[in-house]
């Protein structure tokens, strides 16, 4: 095996899927901003596995953004956590299947509080999009990984996603450098903006 050219190919893979992604932002994006915008309570996404740790990525970045928001593991949803969600939120579910049993256990609880429910799925036809307000889908060829099976590109598209959710959010509500210092005084970022 040649190390070089096998790294080259998980990330050619990767950026492959990343060029064609922009191509498959549709309506259903633009009425997720819609229903994220107009939220009276917070944000909360939620998964499991690989989908849950890109699931706090995307909470954290929208908060500092200017949307609050934050993650509810799915399973620990389904022992209590559901609690901490309530009927003015909106929930943003990941599933690169959209049929993880964890994440669709979720969703008769879910309907009775009365979230607005966001899909973050490459299966435009799962349970999960069918059953959610809109989904915001993406499609790929395959994971980066020479199995084509450990969550990968998938991953990644779904991590871009969120990135664009919070930058176009963030955009709308004329977030401005003093308000991210507000949220984020410590590291060299608050430094940075300390100075400024």
């Amino acid at each position: 095996m040649n190390v070089i050219d096998s790294l080259r190919d998980v990330i050619k893979a990767e950026s492959v899927a990343m060029q064609m992604l922009p191509e498959q932002i549709e309506e259903s994006f633009e009425k997720a901003v819609q229903l994220i915008w107009n939220c009276k309570g917070k944000v909360i996404l939620s998964g499991v596995g690989k989908s849950g740790h890109i699931g706090k990525k995307i909470a954290a970045s929208l908060a500092s953004t200017g949307t609050p928001a934050f993650f509810v593991h799915a399973t620990e949803g389904l022992h209590g956590d559901l609690g901490m969600i309530q009927q003015d939120d909106v929930v943003i579910l990941i599933s690169n299947s959209g049929e993880t049993e964890e994440v669709l256990s979720l969703l008769p609880s879910l309907k009775k509080i009365g979230s607005v429910l966001i899909a973050i799925t490459s299966n435009k036809n799962s349970t999960l999009a069918k059953y959610c307000d809109t989904a915001l889908t993406y499609q790929y060829d395959r994971e980066a990984d020479h199995l084509g099976l450990a969550p990968t590109t998938s991953t990644t598209l779904t991590l871009v996603i969120g990135d664009a959710l919070a930058i176009v959010l963030s955009k709308l509500r004329n977030f401005r450098k003093e308000d991210f210092h507000l949220y984020h005084p410590g590291g060299s970022l608050g430094r940075q903006l300390s100075n400024k």
